[in-house]
């Protein structure tokens, strides 16, 4: 997923290679779920004949600057990306287009033709990405919602304590806010962590000093580092978690350290027990609740192309906890999860069949009745023969009472 180093390498391929140049051509995808309140028609009309002039980033989120608004804006969801002909631009896990692919790729959705012939494509396979069309998009939802940019305006460590001292969440959900810090994403996340040897389900506000300075030195360097050689993964230190945190459990390690996994801030986090450990007493039961949560959180992952990383610490809680409490309550009666499993595929078909006492599959189907009905007898094998004998025995005195024999007889 593009994050702030991916998105920063492709407004730079743009900056270095397109402004001062005009959109002669300009082909935008019929995909309504991409290219998000416009039209394709006056998407193509309000860039064609204009020149681009800036490229700008906050977060993950880049626009381009035209001559004349409105200007085009992408997020980049979880699988965005920009290409430019000829160019060499940073690819990164999800992105869809390789040398050898048909250009534009038939995943694009902005192709843009310039006037000295070189051209640009906006492409997304996973179609979580958002395009739009904004007179201003520094000053409308969502790049007016973010934090600051964790390169352009980082806090000051003095800062990042006061804020983090306010935060009674797990730190890597935190991370991922992005109203918090604005474009740090899931790996970005854990490489810092790692580096400051801080636990992801550490709470923020119980981070020490100490633990503070290492995470504000981490988060600037990692960010520092994957810029500076344009988000090509292959150019990072050999010893960063990044290179191994997609490996399978039991096959990743670090500088010969395991690497474990486990769900914080509703994504998969790899994390060296060895060296990230929990304090206290507060952050033990948070190294709970995301379990609980993870099967929720997973699906806004992918419905959230951007904001996948909004944290909703008190949301969460209240959601946890009142699922934790009314589970017991369905699962009271030991009859009701039985029927749950059984009924749609045992209770017709034993109410027919019940009669005919010598058929193997009669017999189970009666059993698995008779153990609804009978918490006392919940193993299900052994005396099925006798009990459908003794089944009949208890129909027969039922049938005496007025009601045809016909049934019983055999």
């Amino acid at each position: 997923m593009p994050e702030l180093p991916e998105v920063e390498a492709a407004r730079r391929a743009i900056a270095e290679n397109c402004i001062g140049k005009k959109i002669i051509r300009s082909v935008v995808a019929d995909d309504a779920k991409v290219i998000d309140g416009v039209s394709r028609a006056d998407f193509e009309a309000s860039l064609t004949g204009k020149t681009i002039v800036g490229a700008h980033r906050k977060g993950k989120n880049m626009w381009i600057e035209l001559d004349s608004p409105p200007f085009p804006s992408f997020q980049f969801g979880m699988a965005g990306a920009i290409y430019v002909k000829g160019v060499a631009v940073t690819k990164y896990k999800g992105s869809a287009v390789s040398d050898t692919d048909e250009w534009p790729s038939k995943y694009s959705k902005v192709f843009i033709e310039l006037d000295d012939g070189l051209e640009l494509s906006f492409t997304d396979k996973r179609r979580f990405a958002k395009v739009r069309l904004l007179k201003n998009p520094a000053t409308v939802a969502p790049i007016s919602e973010l934090g600051p940019d964790a390169l352009l305006e980082p806090m000051a460590e003095d800062e990042l304590f006061k804020a983090l001292s306010k935060k009674k969440i797990a730190i890597k959900a935190l991370l991922l806010d992005q109203s918090f810090i604005s474009g740090v994403g899931n790996w970005i996340a854990d490489e810092v962590l790692y580096q400051a040897k801080i636990h992801p389900l550490q709470s923020a506000a119980t981070i020490p000093k100490e633990g503070c300075a290492a995470l504000h030195k981490s988060l600037k360097e990692v960010i520092k580092q994957a810029v500076e050689v344009g988000a090509d993964s292959s150019q990072y230190p050999s010893n960063w978690i990044f290179h191994s945190r997609e490996k399978k459990p039991g096959k990743a390690f670090v500088d010969g350290k395991t690497i474990d996994f486990i769900n914080a801030g509703g994504r998969t986090t790899a994390y060296v027990p060895e060296l990230q450990k929990l304090t206290g007493d507060q952050p033990v039961k948070a190294a709970v609740k995301p379990q609980k949560k993870s099967s929720n959180k997973k699906n806004n992952d992918e419905a959230e192309s951007e904001g996948d990383e909004i944290a909703k610490p008190k949301g969460g809680k209240k959601t946890t906890q009142s699922r934790a409490k009314k589970a017991p309550a369905k699962r009271k009666p030991d009859t009701s999860d039985d029927n749950d499993d059984d009924d749609d595929d045992e209770k017709k078909p034993a109410t027919k069949k019940t009669s005919k006492g010598g058929n193997k599959k009669s017999t189970a189907r009666k059993n698995s009745k008779e153990s609804e009905s009978d918490e006392d007898d919940g193993d299900g094998d052994g005396d099925g023969d006798e009990d459908e004998v003794k089944g009949k025995e208890e129909v027969a005195k039922k049938v005496q009472t007025g009601r045809p024999t016909r049934k019983r007889a055999k």
